[in-house]
């Protein structure tokens, strides 16, 4: 199960706590969609231990495929900080992102009504 936005953002009001888990970083290593989809590669039973509290959140809730806005949506996580700790996991193997496919610049219509849909479930 997540953790709360209080367990992850002791100060709600505090946008430092958020881009300190992110060494400062306010860009990802590798371009991102906020529409891309992420799907956890950890097992279930795997020992969480050795990362961070914001991994492990992430890690969890994306046992079920999620977008990148959904996970910062529902864990209260600004876009920005998201974006950057999702690649950082992706490189540590620890998620997976399936980007979108662009047609001619444009997304993948049964995509966005996906992340229509999730986002309306929220």
């Amino acid at each position: 199960m997540p953790q709360s936005q209080s367990q992850l953002n002791p100060d709600p009001a505090s946008p430092v706590r958020p881009y300190a888990v992110t060494g400062g970083r306010t860009a990802p290593r590798v371009k991102l969609a906020m529409e891309a989809l992420v799907s956890s590669a950890t097992a279930e039973h795997r020992e969480f231990s050795h990362i961070t509290p914001e991994y492990q959140a992430i890690s969890q809730l994306c046992r079920q495929v999620r977008s990148v806005a959904e996970v910062s949506a529902l864990l209260r996580i600004p876009l920005g900080v998201v974006r950057v700790l999702i690649a950082d996991m992706a490189a540590e193997g620890l998620v997976r992102v399936h980007q979108p496919q662009l047609d001619e610049g444009r997304p993948d219509v049964n995509l966005l009504e996906r992340v229509l849909s999730g986002l309306r479930r929220l």
